[in-house]
Order: structure tokens, then C-alpha cells, then sequence
């Protein structure tokens, strides 16, 4: 504050300088050395501020300094104000710096220094004279400099206003980047009430009738160990969205009784997914459900994600999970989602042991629906590949490198970043070809490096890629069309063409954040005839 007192006081005195004179005689007429030693100028030149018959030359003196003093002190505010202003490699800092030091080395100079400490008669007029000079060039040379820098001082201090202004900006679109996709994510795994309801009635229809839905002490159909019929595999614990997919093979299925379905949730949801699937018919079709926890293999010993979830260090990873903490990475934010360890999504590594009869399955998410028969892919021919899957790369998107941490040594060392990924959501898999390449031992090996996710961060897509590196089959991207849960672009021709369409991304068809032009897709497969949907208002 105080120099910038001194600056406005020197402004001033810079104002009156250059708006009371025209050019630069101003400088002359100041100290007009000529009009004190001849008295016939004094008609054409005027009076000098510095001259006057009665003044004592000591006077004279005091005001030539008093000139040198002002003149320094501007100087060094004017560079003091451009390094303000980060101009510290612009040669007017050091042109301030130099013109503050000239006035100083002026005075500081012996025959000058001693006109200070001389009485009225022992002033020697030449030396004054030669002052007066040398101070009436700096100071013209010190006006000229301030003229010629004052519209670069007043354009850079705009510029520094407006990056201070941009800078404010960015950083309040950051937070609210920030603010936005944590909410995001937060309407995108919550459950909706409606759906909610669901579930709920669907429970309490078991508890109220459990002889009618139970399969205990039924003997177990053959269909579901036939190889010779079409296996599919769903994995959720969305009731709704997995009686969507069933329902959507079923009704573009040339033969719905050759096909097997192998719905498997947790024990929450089982109860639910029974009276679901069995209150009406589905025109032949098999349909098994199963919790996950039937599968007595799956255990900590020998699943490494279960193994994981028991580390205190990656519970607290979950579980600390809020707007302060999760708005300071919102690269990391989205892998600290619990599904990313759940054991319904790691399923899919486990399908030869949860199915040893079979020797090919068809694996379906639950946020998928089918438009076509899809029997023709059991005639695929799978070169000896376990995973039929459509890759997604496209240039330089959806390749390994945007998966994986190829500065980890063992990634760079084995597999090739450039590599193109695929998607998980519709995967033909030939169980016999998984068994015989030991592709669940693999991705044990490299789930258990991966435990303080410095190989990947999280999710199944990554281990997947690696699991099935050189053993996967590309399909045509008519079989799969993927994007209906974030981009909007996707033509109506592309999904009317596609024997499944995949709503991957934060924007499901059950959400209220879902994309309307798609969602009449998804939703002419939910059961709205249902007592139990009804009474929730589903969809509406």
C-alpha cells in the first residue's frame, strides 16, 4: 500500500509535468540554465523555475536536487510496478532500474556532493551549471521512457487482470467439474425407488408363498447340463434389467425352447429373482437361478477379489468415500465404486467351473438388450480362441495402453499398448478352448500382482484384456453395438442393424437420467402387465 501511495503521488507529479507542457522544450524551460546567465533571454525564454535575481544559488542548488530526487523515486516505482506486473525479462525494468541509478551516481559524485556542503559565495557557478545539464538530460530521458511505457503498463496490467480473471474461472469450472461428476456418479448407482419397490414386492411375494417358488427337493432339469442347447450366463442383481435381457432373447428367438438361461445374484436379490422369473412362462425357455454363494469353490482361498475385499487398506479405499475426498481426484473417483470387487461382476472368470458340463456359453450383461436370434453364434468358427468378443478401437481410443500402466515393467514387457481392446457386455466364450489354455489360472496370477492396483485400478475390462491377450476371436460389430448409456450420436439404422444393443455407461434405461430417444428400446421388454410393477408406478 505505501508504494503504491508513492506511485500515486508521483503519477502526479508526472501529470503536471507532461499536461502543462507541449513538447519536450518543457524540459529546457524547467531548468533554463541560459535565461539565469543572460538576462536579454529572459523576454524570449521566461523565467526559470530555478532562477530568480533574488535567489541564493543555494536555493537554486536545493531544487535541482530535489528534481534528481523525485525523478529516482519515480523511476524505481515505475520498475518496482513492472515486476508487479511480472515483467521482470522486459528491458524496461532494468531501463527504471539504470535511470534511478544515474541519478544517484549524479549526485553522488565528488565536485557535485560538495556544492551541498558550499555556503552561497563559495558556489562555483560552472559546476553548478554542469549539474543543471546533466540533471535536465536525465530528466528528459526519464519522461520520454515513462511516455513510451505508460500504454504498455496499463495493456499488461489488463492482461494480468484478465489471466486473473481466467485463472478464477477455471478454477470455479474445476470444482464444478468435479461437483458434477461426483453427483453423476452417484444417480447413476443409486437404485430408484420404483425399482426398489419391485424387488420389495417381489420379496415379500416369496416370504408369503415360499412352497410355490422354491426348487427344493425338485429334481434338477437335464436342460440345464445339455451342451447341446444355447447356455447363457447373466450375471446381476437387478432384477428388472436381467428379466429384460431373458425377456428380449426369448421373443427374437427362432426356437425359445432350446435355449438355457443361467441367471445367478446374490442372496438379497434371490428371493425376488425366483418369483420374477417364475410367475409367467417364457415360452419354453429354461431359466435356473442361482446366488452365488451356491457355488461353494468361491471362497477366499481360492478367489483373489474375495481374498482382497478382507484388506482393511482397500475397505478404507470404499468406504471413505465423499464429496471432499472424492472431488480432490475425479480421475480415481470412479474406480472407488465397491462393483469394481464385487464377485457378481468377476463371475465371468469363473465359467467353466460354475458350468463343466457345457463347452460354449454366451455371456450377457445386464444392461443390454437382444434384437435378434442369436444361435448364430454357436456357429462361429472360434480358430481355437476362448473369447468372441467386438473390438472397440478405433484409431488411437479403446487401446491396451488406456487400460493398463505400461510404466509398470511387467505390462510393458508383455503386452503391446497399441493392442486393440474389446467389450465386455456380449462374449461368446468356448469353455473347452478356456479350460484347455488355463485362462482362470492366468487371471488369478495377475489379480493377485494387481492388489495395490499399480497394474491397473479397477474393474474387470483390464484383467480381462490381459486374461484373454492372444485368445480372443474380433466379431462383427453388427453382433454388439455399444454406447446407448452415454452417446447420444448413435444412429437409429446402426441399432436397428445390431443383434444387441449395450446401454455401458452411466446412463441406464431404468434411470431417470437415461437418454429418452433410446430408452423405448429397453423399456417394450419390461413386464408392465405384472401386479408388482404396477403397484410400483415402474416407468412412469
Amino acid at each position: 500500500m505505501a508504494t503504491l501511495a508513492i506511485a500515486v503521488s508521483l503519477l502526479s507529479t508526472l501529470a503536471f509535468f507532461v499536461f502543462t507542457s507541449s513538447s519536450p522544450d518543457v524540459v529546457s524551460s524547467d531548468l533554463n540554465i541560459g535565461s539565469y546567465l543572460n538576462p536579454c533571454s529572459v523576454a524570449t525564454h521566461g523565467r526559470s523555475i530555478l532562477h530568480s535575481k533574488s535567489d541564493p544559488l543555494k536555493t537554486r542548488f536545493d531544487q535541482i536536487r530535489k528534481q534528481v530526487d523525485d525523478h529516482r523515486s519515480l523511476a524505481q516505482t515505475y520498475a518496482a510496478y513492472a515486476r508487479k506486473l511480472k515483467l521482470e525479462k522486459s528491458k524496461l525494468v532494468r531501463v527504471f532500474a539504470e535511470l534511478s541509478r544515474s541519478y544517484t551516481d549524479v549526485l553522488s559524485k565528488p565536485a557535485y556532493r560538495a556544492l551541498s556542503d558550499s555556503d552561497t559565495e563559495s558556489i562555483d557557478k560552472t559546476t553548478m551549471r554542469e549539474l543543471e545539464k546533466k540533471v535536465k538530460e536525465r530528466i528528459k530521458v526519464t519522461r520520454q521512457v515513462i511516455v513510451e511505457a505508460k500504454e504498455s503498463f496499463d495493456n499488461q496490467l489488463k492482461i494480468q487482470k484478465l489471466k486473473d480473471t481466467i485463472f478464477a474461472v477455471n478454477e470455479q469450472l474445476t470444482k464444478a467439474k468435479k461437483q458434477g461428476a461426483f453427483s453423476s456418479l452417484i444417480a447413476a448407482k443409486s437404485i430408484p425407488k420404483s425399482l426398489h419397490c419391485v424387488a420389495m414386492r417381489l420379496m415379500e411375494e416369496r416370504i408369503a408363498r415360499p412352497e410355490r417358488y422354491t426348487d427344493e427337493g425338485k429334481p434338477r432339469p437335464v436342460e440345464f447340463d445339455d451342451p447341446k442347447l444355447y447356455h447363457y450366463a447373466i450375471f446381476s442383481d437387478n432384477v428388472v434389467a436381467a428379466s429384460v435381457v431373458v425377456n428380449s432373447a426369448v421373443k427374437n428367438a427362432k426356437e425359445p425352447w432350446k435355449h438355457v438361461f443361467h441367471v445367478v445374484t446374490d442372496k438379497m436379490n434371490l428371493g425376488a429373482m425366483q418369483v420374477m422369473f417364475k410367475m409367467k412362462e417364457y415360452n419354453g425357455a429354461h431359466i435356473e437361478i442361482k446366488h452365488y454363494e451356491d457355488y461353494t469353490f468361491l471362497n477366499s482361498s481360492y478367489v483373489p477379489v474375495l481374498k482382497q475385499r478382507e484388506s482393511a487398506k482397500l475397505q478404507n479405499f470404499y468406504n471413505c468415500l465423499n464429496i471432499e475426498n472424492a472431488t480432490k481426484d475425479t480421475t480415481n473417483m470412479k474406480f472407488r465404486n465397491p462393483k469394481y470387487l464385487s464377485i457378481l461382476n468377476h463371475l465371468r472368470f469363473y465359467l467353466p467351473e460354475m458350468y463343466p458340463t457345457l463347452q460354449r456359453i454366451l455371456f450377457l450383461d445386464d444392461d443390454i438388450i437382444v434384437q435378434k436370434d442369436l444361435t448364430g453364434l454357436w456357429k462361429v468358427d472360434m480358430d481355437g480362441k476362448v473369447n468372441g468378443a467386438v473390438e472397440t478401437c478405433f484409431g488411437s481410443f479403446h487401446r491396451y495402453s488406456q487400460y493398463m500402466n505400461f510404466s509398470h515393467p511387467l505390462i510393458k514387457e508383455k503386452f503391446d499398448p497399441n493392442a486393440c481392446a474389446w467389450a465386455y457386455g456380449m462374449n461368446f466364450f468356448d469353455l473347452d478352448a478356456w479350460r484347455r489354455e488355463k485362462c482362470t489360472e492366468e487371471y488369478h496370477y495377475w489379480q493377485n500382482l494387481n492388489e495395490n492396483r499399480t497394474l491397473w485400478k479397477l474393474g474387470t475390462l483390464p484383467p480381462g484384456l490381459i486374461t484373454f491377450y492372444s485368445t480372443t476371436k474380433p466379431l462383427e460389430k453388427s453382433w454388439h453395438v455399444l454406447g446407448l448409456g452415454y452417446n447420444p450420436s448413435i444412429s437409429m439404422e446402426e441399432i436397428r442393424d445390431a443383434a444387441v444393443v449395450h446401454f455401458n455407461g452411466n446412463m441406464k434405461p431404468w434411470l431417470d437420467i437415461g437418454m429418452n430417444q433410446f430408452r423405448p428400446l429397453w423399456t417394450k421388454y419390461v413386464d408392465y402387465d405384472m401386479e408388482f410393477v404396477q403397484a410400483c408406478n415402474f416407468g412412469q
